[in-house]
């Protein structure tokens, strides 16, 4: 394996990272809408806190695969046939998901407006779900051939492991959008979210321990990296008992900040497991390892000049975005009284 190669897989490890840092609490709002906000004043505000953000937070997602069809085009090619089904719901999820906000800022009828808000709060759920469930199944181990094709039943992607691992991913997506409300928002929205997080934080804690046992009988995360796999899981306890006390303690950015990296834990893990592999076989001997997955030294060393040259621009800018829509979102009622 080459630098290159060991750079590349941690690039398309970060750019994950940073999706689902930023993307998973536009999940979470997502689904508050519907689930959350009392009425239409309230749905307003909790949309308008993530409007300028959310379409520029999926960059990251299409960068990612966009930089795996560069840099590992056998890595790309299996996970994308092998879960193609699982992709297309994704996609379907985020394509609602995205033009329900446009969509229902130009309705008439309550009915359409209602539909709209629905579709975004359920395409949210569904594709953080999908997410979920898709990097979970992928690392207990696929049926891979020789070329790397997976030749997938049902409960390949659909079973317990997976199914807990998507119901634990969209609650930490929840917690962190009502962490970002809280940071965002003034007034009985706050309120409210820092009341939803007190209660959702021991439901996060028991399907975190759910989830480490099922990782240690279904993977062989322990068996291959013990010390290494227990260091994550661990940051991810904490994470989340930091966050969890920075909701009691109203230390908003706090909770903001060690939810989102709580998710990034996740990530990690999932990446530290997979090393040296890219998709891990049910037979290991089957598995694509990094060093037979990637591109030509000279494709990955042309990739790495251009990144370095345009990464700095685009972060200028989405950090430049970020800072100008700073300020709070006072609640319907705070409103009403001013």
């Amino acid at each position: 394996m080459t630098n290159l190669q060991l750079l590349w897989f941690l690039l398309i490890g970060v750019l994950f990272s940073g999706f689902f840092f930023l993307e998973g609490f536009d999940f979470g709002v997502g689904m508050a809408i519907r689930f959350f906000a009392k009425d239409r004043a309230e749905r307003d505000v909790i949309i308008k806190t993530i409007g300028p953000h959310w379409d520029g937070n999926e960059v990251w997602l299409i960068t990612a695969g966009g930089a795996m069809f560069a840099s590992f085009p056998m890595w790309y090619a299996s996970l994308f046939s092998g879960y193609y089904i699982v992709l297309f719901l994704i996609l379907v999820a985020l394509i609602f998901r995205g033009v329900s906000f446009e969509f229902r800022a130009n309705m008439k009828t309550v009915q359409w407006r209602n539909f709209w808000e629905w579709a975004a709060t359920i395409g949210s759920f569904c594709a953080a779900f999908l997410f979920g469930m898709m990097f979970t199944s992928m690392i207990q181990g696929v049926p891979l051939n020789a070329n790397g094709d997976i030749s997938g039943t049902l409960t390949t992607y659909v079973n317990w492991f997976s199914l807990v691992g998507g119901v634990a991913v969209t609650l930490m997506c929840f917690i962190h959008g009502m962490n970002f409300l809280q940071l965002k928002t003034t007034g009985e929205i706050r309120d409210r979210a820092q009341s939803w997080n007190k209660v959702l934080y021991p439901l996060l804690i028991v399907g975190e321990v759910l989830f480490v046992v099922l990782l240690f009988v279904t993977t062989d995360f322990f068996e291959r990296k013990a010390a290494s796999t227990w260091t994550i899981l661990i940051a991810l306890v904490i994470l989340t008992l930091i966050a969890w006390w920075g909701v009691y303690g109203k230390h908003n950015w706090m909770a903001f900040a060690a939810s989102g990296l709580s998710l990034v834990s996740v990530v990690v893990l999932i990446f530290n497991g997979l090393f040296p592999r890219v998709m891990i076989g049910v037979n290991n001997v089957n598995s694509i390892l990094i060093k037979n997955a990637s591109s030509t030294p000279y494709t990955l060393h042309l990739m790495t000049i251009l990144t370095l040259t345009i990464l700095p621009i685009v972060l200028i800018y989405f950090i430049w975005s970020y800072w100008v829509f700073y300020k709070r979102l006072k609640s319907p009622s705070q409103k009403a009284e001013s």
